[in-house]
């Protein structure tokens, strides 16, 4: 018999039981060919009473439930669907896991099978949680604490957390040989699983994850771990004060190991935040909100805060001025154009984009229009000569082809170059105008891939360096950069290259690109730790857009389901830095490019393209894209960074990842969630709606991106409020929560329609996140009429969906009236959704040109129906 089995809560998986839950209610689906005439028998087997005893509970066979949304990658008509369910009463001893499985069988005369051998999975997990934190030391959570350690009880600025900071001194720096220091924290009590984000390489971090014993492979910047009390333990090192660097690293014990290093003459403090509370978010926040204090003292003691203010206020920025750059659609030259760059190039890109009616708002100059040395040779061994172009690609000059540029595309907005750090990949070329004009020095880079000398600017004149180059920039009409292998800063080999380097090269770019461009800068290659939290965590300027992990490669398969997955965990640790993530730019042909697009629509982030000429999946660009009033092509950008819901759960285990994100105020908005499946096989789960951000009470109806479904409506308390989806191999879907308003008409006139009704405001229609190009909106009874109004400011034109409860039953003619700026919509521009038919949709474009409009200031679009 073939079957498939898809359980909540889920095998293979820890679920949090929250406190006051006097039951648990199990639900199973079993997809299988088992003939009509056969009774699946489905039993629940746990250790619920007791650790050390198994008991068998019956499952009782129901009606598929009517609030149950069900999205399929292809029904099998030949396969039956049965749904069976079980509550488990009572709440487990404290602080004890219970573990389940299911086991099933097509009749009285077959022998039962085992989910865990057919399916090739493992237990389930309920963690019971208590009502509060009952230990409040921190030796009840982390065993054998060392007495070297400096140990504070610290205020927490998130609610019902305990809050510690951890101090150990490091050995001072030798001249140019570092001091070390290895400390043992202890290891972590009662842990199911943890999690960390590790250095997977000097410029990236990564996410790790494992059952009972802490021991990642690589160095961590942090790490959670889930308690068997249901709790969360969150653990960070922080780094950028002073001169040391603080990783977590393992004993092959499970113990926590803190490792240091001081470039300093002084002898250094590692520093450590430790947070316990109720959920990983709300631990992980605290670690990160008490770290921030920490960096900003630490920030405005040397004086940098006060020079970053200066370069704002020298510059006159204004916030406002960054709303294109944010939120317009990019184009990068990168792996659309190739390594051998030419102005003629990206003419011909640019072209190739018109002509699709493709309007970027931003252009990317990537690597290869500087002036370099040694032709032909690797980047690692070229170095860059002077500030202009090189002559071949740009013969005129920078300015010449950005001059050209603005002139023929009037829709770009901005237009970013790419340059290093230090320079170039290889550094700076000794024979070149800029060795001859600021003072150099040799550095030796630590073996690896970019290892070896190379000659850079030398500390004194780094300041004056950034200065001018920026200035430079700007005189050609560049307002903008990308700044890459920021990552050089912690490949230097000896200490006092990295003491003089480090911060000095950090804050020069960082006041240059406030001064210059309006702090319209990427940083890429940049997580080493000593840039996660001096530069990207302090909160007194506009956000940087942040490279979030390694590149998309577009030729390797491999990498495209784990760069979406590393992005999605990473952002966990860099939703709480002063940065936008950036997920990179992918191509919009490949055959990976809408599990690309999708997750970039989720991401919270920027959105780049890097197509080849001419070929451009043009509706795949609708979808994650909409036009303004004015033209222009803007993103439809959430309003949280989009990240994993399920920090516990690792690459290899056949779940589905979700990627979580926000649009709106606080009870009022859309939750959102990307679901991907990086996993080599399809898979089906129940996806709940306490699983969508922001749902945590009311009434939701839940759409799905591609098909258009819409659910029932739902709220918490429905024991069947989920959606079963089911996502082939390389598959995606977004699902988006709407929260729905019910109203009672209060009727002045006759109408055709019930007078109570229930609408929910769902955007534009078509788009990936079309919550997101909601900019305001209002729903109330008009007091004069009785009648309900609904009134949506748009950021853009596009297909506008109202869910309207009862639509079939009311008249489009009589019980609707559609408003643009108070004018009324023609009827041929309000149509009923084919399906499903409780959605009112309305052609914002058509009618826009229609009316002859123009945009106003705001470049926004007032809609208003009004329902009788």
């Amino acid at each position: 018999m073939y079957a498939k089995l898809i359980c909540n809560p889920p095998l293979g998986q820890a679920t949090i039981v929250t406190p006051h839950s006097q039951s648990v209610k199990f639900t199973v689906l079993i997809e299988s060919s088992a003939s009509p005439e056969k009774t699946l028998n489905v039993a629940l087997w746990h250790n619920h009473n007791d650790p050390n005893k198994w008991e068998s509970l019956a499952l009782k066979e129901i009606n598929k439930p009517a609030t149950v949304l069900t999205l399929h990658c292809g029904q099998n008509e030949s396969l039956q669907q049965q749904w069976f369910t079980v509550d488990l009463h009572g709440q487990s001893r404290p602080k004890t896991p219970v573990s389940f499985t299911i086991t099933f069988r097509a009749g009285e005369d077959e022998p039962w099978k085992w989910a865990n051998d057919h399916f090739s999975t493992s237990d389930g997990q309920l963690l019971y949680q208590a009502l509060a934190l009952q230990d409040q030391d921190l030796t009840d959570y982390v065993d054998g604490l060392g007495p070297y350690l400096e140990i504070n009880k610290e205020a927490s600025e998130t609610p019902n957390t305990l809050l510690w900071s951890v101090n150990t001194p490091v050995n001072a720096a030798s001249g140019a040989v570092s001091g070390y220091s290895d400390s043992k924290l202890g290891t972590p009590i009662a842990v199911s699983r943890w999690f960390s984000l590790v250095r997977l390489w000097s410029p990236w971090l990564a996410p790790r994850q494992g059952k009972g014993q802490f021991r990642p492979d690589k160095d961590a910047v942090m790490a959670a771990f889930l308690r068997d009390d249901g709790s969360h333990m969150v653990v960070l090192a922080v780094s950028g004060v002073d001169d040391v660097l603080t990783a977590l690293h393992h004993d092959g014990q499970g113990a926590i190991v803190i490792n240091s290093r001081n470039d300093s003459e002084k002898e250094g403090t590692a520093k450590l935040i430790v947070a316990v509370a109720q959920t990983f978010e709300v631990a992980n926040a605290a670690v990160m909100y008490h770290a921030r204090k920490l960096v900003t003292k630490y920030e405005v003691g040397s004086g940098e805060i006060e020079a970053e203010m200066k370069a704002m206020s020298d510059n006159g920025m204004k916030p406002a001025w960054l709303e294109n750059w944010y939120d317009g659609l990019a184009y990068c030259t990168w792996n659309g154009l190739g390594q051998h760059l030419t102005e003629q190039k990206i003419f011909d890109a640019l072209d190739s984009l018109e002509n699709n009616e493709i309007n970027v708002t931003n252009l990317i100059i990537d690597d290869n229009w500087q002036s370099l040395n040694n032709e032909g040779a690797n980047q690692f061994q070229r170095g860059w000569i002077e500030f202009e172009a090189n002559k071949e690609g740009f013969p005129g000059g920078l300015q010449q082809t950005v001059s050209e540029i603005r002139k023929k595309h009037k829709n770009i907005s901005h237009i970013a170059v790419w340059h290093a750090l230090l320079g170039y990949w290889g550094g700076i070329a000794p024979e070149g105008k800029l060795a001859k004009n600021y003072k150099t020095v040799s550095v030796q880079k630590k073996d690896g891939v970019s290892g070896g000398k190379m000659l850079a600017v030398a500390k004194e004149d780094v300041p004056r360096f950034y200065q001018d180059f920026y200035s430079f920039l700007s005189s050609a009409g560049i307002d903008s950069v990308k700044t890459d292998a920021q990552f050089f800063l912690d490949e230097l080999e000896n200490a006092t290259d990295r003491r003089n380097f480090i911060r000095t090269y950090q804050d020069a770019w960082i006041i240059n690109s406030l001064r210059y461009f309006s702090a319209k800068a990427i940083s890429c290659m940049s997580q080493i730790p000593q840039i996660l939290f001096h530069s990207q965590m302090p909160s007194n300027k506009p956000r940087l857009l942040v490279r979030n992990s390694d590149d998309f490669f577009p030729e390797v398969p491999a990498s495209h389901p784990w760069h979406i997955f590393c992005n999605a965990y990473n952002s966990l640790f860099t939703q709480h830095l002063n940065v936008l993530p950036d997920w990179d730019m992918f191509q919009t042909s490949h055959p990976w490019a809408s599990f690309h697009a999708a997750a970039r629509c989720v991401s919270g982030g920027p959105i780049y393209i890097t197509d080849v000429p001419g070929k451009h999946n043009v509706e795949l660009i609708h979808q994650m894209t909409a036009k303004t009033a004015r033209g222009d092509t803007v993103i439809l950008r959430p309003h949280t960074v989009g990240k994993t819901i399920e920090a516990y759960t690792g690459y290899d285990e056949h779940v589905l990842l979700k990627i979580g994100t926000y649009v709106g105020m606080a009870r009022t908005g859309t939750g959102i969630l990307g679901i991907f499946n990086v996993s080599q096989r399809s898979l089906t789960e129940m996806i709940r709606l306490d699983q969508f951000p922001g749902t945590e009470e009311g009434t939701y109806i839940i759409r799905s991106h591609n098909t258009g479904q819409v659910s029932e409506p739902v709220n918490r308390n429905d024991h069947f409020s989920f959606v079963q989806v089911e996502i082939p191999i390389q598959g995606w879907e977004i699902l988006s929560a709407y929260p729905m308003r019910t109203f009672e008409l209060e009727r002045k006139e006759p109408a055709a329609g019930p007078a109570s009704v229930s609408v929910s405001n769902l955007g534009l229609l078509g788009k990936m996140t079309g919550a997101a190009a909601i900019v305001n909106m209002d729903m109330y009874i008009e007091k004069s009429s009785g009648r309900l109004r609904v009134w949506t400011s748009l950021k853009a034109l596009g297909i506008y969906g109202l869910y309207v409860s009862d639509l079939s039953d009311r008249s489009l003619k009589d019980d609707f009236m559609a408003l643009l700026f108070g004018r009324p919509i023609p009827l041929h521009c309000v149509k009923i959704n084919d399906q499903p038919p409780n959605v009112l949709e309305i052609d914002v474009v058509r009618a826009w040109k229609e009316s002859d409009s123009k945009a106003s200031w705001s470049n926004e679009v007032a809609i208003e129906i009004v329902i009788r």
